[in-house]
Order: C-alpha cells, then sequence, then structure tokens
C-alpha cells in the first residue's frame, strides 16, 4: 500500500492563484529563514529564455514567479515531499512534485502538471517497488488514461528530485555521472556533469555557485529536455539558479528570498 499522501498531489490551481500575489519583488536575494524546522522554502522570479523563445511565448507564458518547496521527515512521517510550483503572470502555471523516502536516494511518487489558456495536463507516477512496477495515470481535459511499466532499473530522478539529489551530492561530482531522468512516464539515461561557476548576492554577502548540468547522454533514448542548476558552495547549497531546458525554450528562474532554511538540519 502506498501513503495517502502519494495518492494526493497538491492542487496546484488554487495554490497558484495564492502564490501569484504572494512574492513580492526583489532586487537582491534575501536570507530570511523561518517557519518549521523541517520545512524549507525558496522564492523564484523567472522567464522564458532561448532563440526561439518568442515562438514558444504565443503559446505558453514567458515570465512569473516560483517556488521550491520540500519538506523533511518528522517523526510519523517518514518521507520527502518536494515541489517546484512556476506561476505565469498571466492566468496558468507549471507544476513538479516528488515523494522520496527519507535518505532522499528513492522516488516513492512524480507528478507534473500545467494549466495555460485552454490547455492543460497532469501526470502522476506511483512506484511499488514491492512489485517492480511504476502505475502512471495520465489526464487531458479530452481524456485520461493509465498504464503499468517496470520500474526503472538503477538509480533516477525527475526534476524536483534531481535538484534534491545534486544538493546532497554537489561536493562530490567532479567529473561526469551517468544517472537516469524519469519524464513523461518514460526513463532517457542522462549524464550530470560540472558546469561553469558564478558569484550571486545573497542580502549583502557575495556566494560562489557551482553549476551542474544534466545532458543527454548518447547511445540510449534521447531525452528532449535538460537541466542546468547553480548551487552554493558552503554547506547550505543554496540553488541559486534553475534552468529547466526544453525544445524551444528555457525557464530560467533566479532567487528571490529563502524562508525558510531546513537543508542543514535535515541533513546532519
Amino acid at each position: 500500500m502506498f501513503p495517502t499522501a502519494l495518492m494526493k498531489p497538491i492542487r496546484y490551481s488554487i495554490l497558484a492563484l495564492a502564490f501569484a500575489s504572494a512574492i513580492p519583488a526583489a532586487s537582491a536575494v534575501d536570507l530570511n529563514c523561518r517557519g518549521p524546522a523541517n520545512v524549507e522554502s525558496y522564492r523564484y522570479a523567472w522567464k522564458l529564455r532561448g532563440g526561439l523563445s518568442w515562438i514558444a511565448g504565443i503559446m505558453f507564458p514567458t515570465s512569473g514567479v516560483g517556488e521550491l518547496k520540500t519538506t523533511y521527515p518528522t517523526p510519523g512521517r517518514n518521507f520527502i515531499d518536494s515541489s517546484l510550483l512556476i506561476t505565469a503572470s498571466a492566468s496558468g502555471f507549471y507544476a513538479y512534485e516528488t515523494q522520496m523516502d527519507p535518505s532522499g536516494g528513492r522516488t516513492l511518487m512524480t507528478y507534473h502538471a500545467y494549466v495555460w489558456k485552454d490547455k492543460s495536463r497532469k501526470e502522476r507516477t506511483l512506484f511499488d517497488y514491492g512489485s517492480g512496477v511504476a502505475h502512471l495515470h495520465k489526464e487531458t481535459p479530452e481524456k485520461q488514461w493509465d498504464k503499468t511499466d517496470p520500474i526503472p532499473a538503477g538509480s533516477f530522478h525527475d526534476v524536483v528530485s534531481a535538484i534534491h539529489y545534486l544538493r546532497q551530492n554537489a561536493a562530490t561530482i567532479h567529473g561526469p555521472v551517468a544517472t537516469t531522468i524519469y519524464s513523461d512516464g518514460k526513463s532517457y539515461p542522462v549524464i550530470v556533469r560540472p558546469a561553469d561557476r558564478r558569484v550571486f548576492t545573497i542580502g549583502n554577502q557575495q556566494i560562489g555557485a557551482s553549476g551542474f548540468e544534466f545532458v543527454d547522454a548518447p547511445g540510449g533514448r534521447k531525452w528532449p529536455g535538460g537541466m542546468k542548476i547553480w548551487i552554493s558552495d558552503d554547506a547550505r547549497r543554496i540553488p541559486f539558479r534553475i534552468e529547466i531546458i526544453q525544445s524551444m525554450a528555457s525557464l530560467q528562474l533566479d532567487l528571490q528570498s529563502i524562508d525558510s532554511c531546513a537543508f542543514m538540519q535535515a541533513a546532519k
């Protein structure tokens, strides 16, 4: 049996409306940790970038705000919930959600949804490790369908658990590392590798951050996407910038504020 929480993805359409008005504009990152000790929340401004972003902008939103939120285990709650909610300046949102075991090494559930104008789609996969199968459910306004597949072999990540993986392992990734990205009900062989370093401002401090990228691995099913993330070099492992690369453009999220900082406590 799956935990009840696995069966109830966040109602993003409601959250998006509240979230769009909840984040003040900020010119520099502000560190302001508060809230429960097991909850972590990073807030971003995002924009659509890339050579064909003007074409993508005809069909999808081009800017807005985002929140990366992670809730760590507490007594009686033995898993990690993490979500990335990307809300458009106009009506609409992208949403990613994952649930992991307490170590963050095994994905228990992955969820992805978007709403824009008259277009919407959502999909959820539950991983039943006891039986070795993944249960996939997809919905659009026109139809819904279910599918069962074997669980991908080896370690695998979705968009949100990939960010968590990097924060856990950034200090030890010095060269290419092979892994798998699970997206849209399919598994893609990818390589995680170091990228360029940058300096970001937080409060009155300048903090160095190392870049990492997930890229398509040769010889397997081609991943029609990519990710690039800059994570602070200090123990906080702050995700300053997140780029989610798509075929026509990429979503670039730049950190604006930190509401809660549970990572160091949860990592002990």
